[in-house]
């Protein structure tokens, strides 16, 4: 800033005011940060800030502004709000678990674009706003185990780019729309155990390049569609323990181009049968698959076999077809040599007709 001469003490005293006052807004900002809410217990230098299991029903007001760790874990939150968070800008952790939460209101944490990881399990949650993701671009692990989510739609988890963990386990989840996972790419774990899944459909992981780890045990899968896998480039495993399956397609597994993947098939009810075995024989032979609970495999049907391993009656699912094989050989080289004979003798009874002819006209 320029002064005349006639001003200079004049700017000297402006100046100073201005530094007088930009450190009283920091000594301000400092004090405020470094406050703590009654019930809450702020360590670091108030950087973690934990108020678990104190009753809160709102989020506390007066939370220091350096926050980078809040544990706000079984209070009685119902519901949160657009300015819940508005001024916690370098927020890294937030524990929400074990509160009561059904709600999230739109733009909820649209202030916490440096949230890296959200945890929301043993809530009440149904649903997720369709906006849940809009400033959420930085997060890398979001938990929502034990809610009671029912369907997974877009573009709720559309934007969240960087998340590396999607634990969905234990809801009531039945389907999962189509391109409610396409924003996901950098995915490396999706754990959807413990839901009400009927069938992994074509198309639903196409875009999980990224994707390591899928475990859908403890679901109600009865089918795996032929190409609802071969996306998956990197899965190392993939759980399907306790759920519905009865027969299995080989090439379904086989569509998995992967340098390995460990498979978990125990606690199905299999139909044990000669299929079944040619199956997993297939499997145990391609180099890259490998069914780490094979011996936990157990027929469900037939009724004789029920509790068998399927390691233990394997010899025996294809005696039948062997037979019926073999029947059905047999048969057939029985058919052929006797016309083999019918026609022998009948050339031998031409010959010998023949040859009385022309000894009668001689």
């Amino acid at each position: 800033m320029k002064c005349e001469a006639s001003s200079v003490v004049g700017c000297a005293l402006q100046k100073m005011l201005s530094v007088l006052a930009l450190l009283f807004v920091g000594h301000s900002l400092a004090v405020g940060s470094k406050r703590c809410p009654p019930g809450c217990l702020c360590c670091d230098s108030s950087d973690l800030v934990k108020c678990r299991a104190k009753g809160f029903d709102k989020v506390p007001q007066g939370l220091p502004h350096g926050t980078w760790f809040l544990d706000l874990g079984a209070n009685d939150l119902v519901k949160l709000e657009a300015n819940d968070f508005d001024h916690l800008w370098f927020l890294k952790v937030l524990v929400l678990s074990n509160n009561r939460l059904k709600v999230l209101l739109s733009k909820a944490f649209c202030n916490l674009s440096f949230l890296e990881r959200l945890d929301m399990s043993d809530n009440k949650l149904r649903q997720l706003p369709p906006d849940f993701s809009e400033c959420l671009g930085a997060l890398r692990e979001l938990r929502l185990v034990r809610n009671v989510l029912e369907h997974l739609e877009p573009p709720c988890l559309k934007k969240l780019e960087s998340l590396e963990k999607l634990d969905l386990s234990y809801n009531r989840l039945r389907t999962v729309a189509p391109d409610a996972l396409w924003g996901l790419t950098r995915l490396r774990h999706l754990y959807l155990q413990g839901n009400q899944l009927t069938t992994l459909h074509d198309g639903r992981l196409t875009m999980l390049l990224s994707l390591e780890v899928l475990l859908l045990g403890n679901n109600s899968i009865s089918e795996i569609e032929t190409e609802a896998l071969v996306s998956l480039p990197g899965l190392s495993l993939l759980g399907l323990e306790d759920n519905r399956l009865g027969q299995l397609k080989f090439k379904t597994f086989h569509n998995l181009q992967t340098p390995g993947t460990h498979l978990r098939l125990s606690g199905n009810p299999w139909s044990c049968d000669c299929d079944l075995h040619h199956a997993f024989s297939k499997l145990q032979s391609v180099r890259h698959l490998h069914v780490d609970d094979y011996k936990q495999v157990t027929c469900h049907e037939p009724a004789q076999l029920a509790g068998e391993p399927l390691a233990r009656v394997e010899s025996q699912l294809c005696v039948a077809e062997t037979a019926t094989v073999l029947v059905i050989t047999i048969t057939v080289l029985v058919t052929v040599m006797a016309a083999i004979v019918m026609a022998e003798r009948n050339r031998k009874k031409g010959c010998e007709s023949e040859s009385d002819s022309d000894f009668q006209e001689k």
